[in-house]
């Protein structure tokens, strides 16, 4: 086991007050059923972003609440990496939003786009900038507003998603803890099966692509569902091997909250008990690359992750992307 160069010193999550539960689907004319979404995915609510709530304000209110818990003013940071999937706008990045909605103008700033696994991508990105003495002290967000980009006409999809936004303070590790081991993937072949087809450079947003609403995500669910607990599963036991730990070490298993089914089926591949395994998709549904992060800060809350805790976390997401890291608190 490597000694680790990095390590959490701070988390918080920002979340907006607006509850969607499955009952309220059938307001906006949707035919689905509470118990139809319950048994396919496992969610019951998800949190909705409201006019004037944005990716960046999101991202605001989770890195205060993770710079407050690490005793870490805006002036120390020395950068910031957000994953995003839903840019408040396509140029500049949201990072650079939130280096000035926090006032940290020493900060390098970026974003990192890797879908569901981005908040992994960027944990990993941040620990090697540490390592290579690039920076000492980081934050690094997921924060999402899906609502933005589902189409609120498919059924199939527009139940999964919600809004919300998790962060950590990074710091160069001074005793055993921090991040052990992670992993990273993709495979762009596969990327038609979870996409938003136009809107970008090469179909650039028009009349058309609006009526035919193609600039929303579009997505294959049972291809999805059977590449996630593959790409999960294999993710998982990357972690482990590089680690030099088995299931029976992992005092916590944080996956993405995609699907309850995929979750399950990921933590029984990793022999890791389900009441080792946190899950809130029900209380937040799908909320891309804030998932993770959004979790740390709860169990940290909760006291469900301690000093000394071993936590596996997991990622699959669009692209194809996948990801995993561990990290002992």
């Amino acid at each position: 086991m490597k000694r680790p160069i990095a390590a959490v010193i701070g988390t918080g999550r920002g979340i907006p007050l607006t509850v969607m539960t499955n009952h309220d689907f059938a307001a906006i004319g949707i035919e689905t059923s509470h118990e139809w979404i319950v048994e396919r995915s496992g969610i019951v609510e998800r949190h909705i972003a409201q006019d004037g709530e944005t990716t960046c304000s999101m991202a605001a209110t989770a890195a205060r609440a993770a710079m407050e818990k690490a005793s870490v003013q805006a002036g120390q940071l020395d950068a910031i990496i957000l994953s995003t999937a839903t840019a408040d706008r396509l140029l500049p990045s949201t990072a650079v939003d939130l280096q000035a909605e926090l006032g940290a103008s020493r900060a390098a700033a970026f974003d990192i786009g890797a879908a569901c696994s981005g908040w992994l991508y960027a944990m990993t990105v941040a620990e090697g900038m540490i390592a290579t003495g690039v920076a000492e002290t980081i934050l690094v967000v997921g924060s999402e507003k899906m609502s933005s980009i589902i189409d609120w006409k498919d059924r199939a999809t527009c139940v999964l998603f919600g809004d919300g936004a998790g962060a950590v303070i990074l710091q160069r590790a001074k005793t055993g803890k921090g991040i052990l081991s992670s992993f990273m993937r993709s495979d762009g072949q596969l990327a038609n099966l979870l996409y938003r087809p136009a809107g970008g450079a090469a179909i650039p947003m028009s009349a058309q692509v609006l009526e035919e609403r193609t600039h929303l995500v579009k997505m294959a669910g049972r291809e999805v569902f059977k590449h996630a607990v593959r790409s999960m599963s294999e993710a998982a036991d990357r972690a482990l091997d590089i680690a030099r730990l088995t299931g029976a070490d992992i005092d916590l298993m944080i996956p993405h909250q995609a699907n309850v089914r995929i979750i399950e089926a990921t933590a029984k591949h990793s022999s890791i008990p389900m009441d080792k395994v946190y899950v809130n998709v029900d209380r937040f549904g799908n909320t891309s690359s804030a998932s993770i992060p959004i979790a740390i800060d709860e169990a940290m809350e909760k006291g469900v992750i301690r000093e000394g805790s071993t936590v596996l976390m997991v990622a699959f997401g669009a692209g194809f992307t996948w990801a995993s890291m561990i990290i002992r608190f």
